[in-house]
């Protein structure tokens, strides 16, 4: 079942997050379907939290779509070369994120493969947000997407990830972030070879 509008406006982004993993992402893009189950997410919130793109209310180009009502994608670049995927959460002006790191991939393997330059299948297909994103074809001209369409969105198969085989700990990256760099807004799937490799 496609995740609806409904599921991706609620005002709690660490519990979206952590429901997240076990549901899946997928991408139709020029016909050719690419996807997996969800096996590693980072929550970001615009309250309370330095990490997130839009602390202290900041508006620009790149965080415009960051307040926009629950449902569309926020894409963005690193070091000029990766772009990341995060789903937008909460009611529109309540800037929440969800960072999707880590996939299994499931559907057209052979596709993701190419995308990626890789000869077999292995972790270094989407083991991690810059990879899932090449593999899937995800890119800055996907900000905005509209999650419930047909281009980009994310299903619910009917898992439920218990508490036991979840790993919680602070997210990647952002010691800029400083005391809000601890919280345990990082979320794995116990023992999955396919969440990121970053400590």
């Amino acid at each position: 079942m496609k995740l609806d509008q409904a599921f991706y406006r609620r005002p709690d982004v660490v519990a979206l997050a952590r429901e997240l993993l076990g549901k899946y992402l997928f991408t139709c893009i020029d016909g050719v379907l690419t996807g997996g189950r969800i096996v590693e997410t980072e929550a970001y919130a615009h309250v309370n939290d330095q990490a997130c793109h839009s602390h202290l209310g900041r508006f620009t180009k790149r965080t415009r779509v960051m307040y926009e009502a629950g449902g569309v994608a926020y894409v963005y670049l690193i070091y000029g070369r990766y772009a990341l995927f995060n789903v937008i959460t909460n009611e529109a002006g309540k800037a929440d994120a969800v960072l999707i790191r880590g996939l299994e991939p499931t559907e057209g393997l052979v596709e993701m493969q190419l995308r990626r330059g890789l000869s077999q299948v292995s972790p270094k297909l989407t083991a991690g947000p810059g990879l899932l994103t090449q593999a899937l074809g995800i890119g800055t001209a996907h900000y905005g997407t509209d999650l419930t369409g047909k281009l980009i969105w994310l299903e619910d198969r009917g898992e439920t990830v218990p508490d036991e085989q979840v790993r919680v700990s602070p997210r990647v990256g952002i010691d800029y972030a400083g005391t809000d760099a601890a919280l345990p807004w990082r979320f794995r799937i116990k023992d999955s070879p396919w969440t990121s490799p970053a400590k």
